[in-house]
């Protein structure tokens, strides 16, 4: 019988890959502290649907300044050091939004500020960090080491963070991300276990915007992983919407309290676990395009079940299949563009991506905060759901395109 670690990190995959699992595992339990612990804190300071959507948009705003450079760096330097000094800045700022929070001189200005710093250099770690599975483990592995790496941000990041990031700010406002500079550190650590990226650097003397055209371009002519970027972003855009008053739609409609709404994000990453253990068959038995179309669907009757519902109970059961299926897109979608794109632009494609998601989010979550300030707190569900299905009409026949295309 295979060990423990055999099953979650294949040996045929490389050192490499359980040194990459590792960091990103731990990485994500700061993160998943600080997913409840942030809003909380911004909602400490103010009431506002407005101020509290702000910052989520000002942590995924940056995506919008920096992505596309981000990803043409990445290309151009040593991917896992990018990493490292990235992650290093992100605990630097939380450090000091410690200092902050200890002395008592932090306002919700000071906490907007951290939100864009910290955004800032996680544009730099997602973007050079997807861009090492591909360099590390054979394309017909992308499948499950994607899925590995999405089983840990949803036990690290989605169960157990953010109920430890609600207790912990609970008992002080400045713990949880203390515990994030910990987690942050130590994933620094574990990543510079691994060896050299395989891929050299690229020698260039070019200026940043001609590799980042070089990669726009490449994308524009490559339909199938255009579309896929397109999907993503109007599917941002709705999904976000809700998403950026989730705190208070929790605590002021749905009555849940701060530890119910870290529960919400648990119920999800209950709902992922399911998934992770399922996945393997469903690669093999079900194809991709009929996987995409489900779950986009389900996308659709989630933002409605949210609309409608009035109880805590009955949020959290939505959550869990929402966490199910959200893995299962996000493995899939992921693995179907790495497969679709050359090594040497992994980066730059990646960070259109990223742009596309967090583009969507920052202009979802906007929306948002102004539907729920003018109409209520259920409104924003209302727009999701009338969103997504358009959008699920729009995509429908096109997926198919998408998952049988090759490699070039």
């Amino acid at each position: 019988m295979p060990s423990i670690g055999e099953l979650i990190a294949p040996r045929r995959m490389g050192r490499d890959f359980r040194w990459l699992l590792a960091s990103s595992w731990t990485s994500n339990v700061g993160d998943g502290v600080a997913l409840a612990a942030a809003p909380l804190l911004i909602a400490s300071m103010t009431s506002s649907p407005i101020l509290v959507a702000a910052g989520a948009i000002l942590q995924f705003l940056p995506w919008l300044v920096f992505g596309l450079h981000a990803g043409a760096i990445a290309d151009r330097f040593d991917r896992r050091r990018l990493v490292m000094m990235a992650n290093t800045a992100r605990a630097v700022v939380l450090l000091a939004l410690c200092v902050f929070l200890v002395t008592g001189t932090a306002n919700i200005w000071v906490v907007l500020a951290v939100a864009f710093l910290y955004g800032t250099a996680e544009v730099f770690v997602d973007t050079a960090g997807s861009t090492l599975l591909p360099m590390l483990v054979q394309p017909a592995d992308l499948g499950i080491g994607n899925a590995r790496l999405q089983a840990g941000y949803l036990v690290a990041n989605q169960f157990a963070g953010p109920p430890l990031g609600a207790f912990l700010f609970a008992a002080g406002t400045a713990w949880p991300f203390l515990l994030e500079v910990v987690c942050v550190g130590l994933a620094v650590v574990l990543i510079s276990r691994m060896a050299k990226t395989p891929v050299p650097p690229r020698e260039t003397h070019a200026p940043v915007h001609t590799d980042i055209a070089e990669g726009v371009r490449w994308l524009w002519r490559n339909p199938p992983v255009r579309m896929l970027v397109l999907i993503i972003l109007l599917f941002n855009v709705t999904w976000a919407a809700p998403w950026g008053v989730l705190v208070l739609y929790a605590t002021e409609h749905l009555h849940m309290g701060a530890v119910g709404y870290g529960a919400l994000t648990t119920a999800s990453a209950a709902g992922g676990l399911l998934a992770t253990v399922s996945f393997g068959w469903l690669e093999r038995h079900v194809s991709f395009a009929t996987l995409m179309r489900v779950v986009l669907s389900l996308e659709v009757v989630m933002h409605l079940a949210f609309a409608l519902t009035t109880a805590g109970w009955v949020a959290l059961i939505i959550m869990f299949v929402f966490g199910a299926y959200a893995f299962v897109w996000g493995t899939i979608s992921t693995t179907v563009r790495q497969r679709l794109v050359p090594a040497a632009l992994q980066g730059r494609v990646a960070s259109v991506n990223m742009v596309g998601v967090f583009g969507g989010m920052v202009i979802g979550q906007a929306l948002g905060g102004v539907i729920a300030e003018v109409w209520g707190l259920t409104a924003p569900w209302w727009f999701a759901f009338a969103g997504a299905a358009l959008t699920l009409l729009f995509v429908w026949r096109p997926i198919s395109a998408i998952v049988q295309a090759k490699a070039p």
